[in-house]
């Protein structure tokens, strides 16, 4: 469902940005495509994120931290899936990395091991080859690893 424009002036407009980023944290792309559905021209919208910028309502690294963390605990994504979707937004790799951090390690192990025995599980029955192949492409949908679904695939086939 496509935004309908409104045609606002830069100052109606930057108030109702102040609001719209104040709410959740948003990337730069996200507030450059509001102001233009709010009918701003380029050279209107540019002082408006810099004042974003300056006044900490916009601010690409906490958008980063804020969308991998929630991304990986709400919607159980893989890194692989976080780093395109931020790709997607022209979130900088510097933010990417910074975002990627807050995802502690074991954290990350457990989720895919979890998702695994599910998959698995849901998959009983069938042939292993099956198992096996589906068990991974639901995993690397979720954004995890290749290198790390191998050894977690290996050891659900021993059990």
């Amino acid at each position: 469902m496509e935004e309908k424009k409104q045609h606002l002036t830069p100052l109606q407009a930057k108030e109702k940005i102040k609001h719209y980023c104040a709410w959740s944290e948003r990337s730069h792309s996200d507030v450059r495509n509001k102001l233009y559905n709010y009918g701003l021209r380029t050279h209107e919208l540019e002082p408006i994120i810099s004042y974003l910028i300056e006044e900490n309502y916009l601010n690409e690294e906490r958008y980063a931290v804020q969308f991998a963390g929630g991304h990986f605990r709400l919607k159980k994504w893989g890194k692989v899936k976080i780093v395109q979707a931020l790709r997607m937004k022209g979130v900088s790799d510097y933010c990417i990395k910074k975002g990627l951090r807050e995802i502690e390690e074991d954290a990350y192990e457990a989720l895919l091991n979890k998702l695994a025995i599910q998959k698995w599980q849901e998959t009983k029955g069938q042939k292993p080859i099956s198992r096996w192949n589906k068990t991974r492409q639901f995993l690397l949908q979720r954004g995890f690893e290749p290198q790390l679904i191998l050894p977690v695939l290996r050891k659900l086939q021993e059990d």
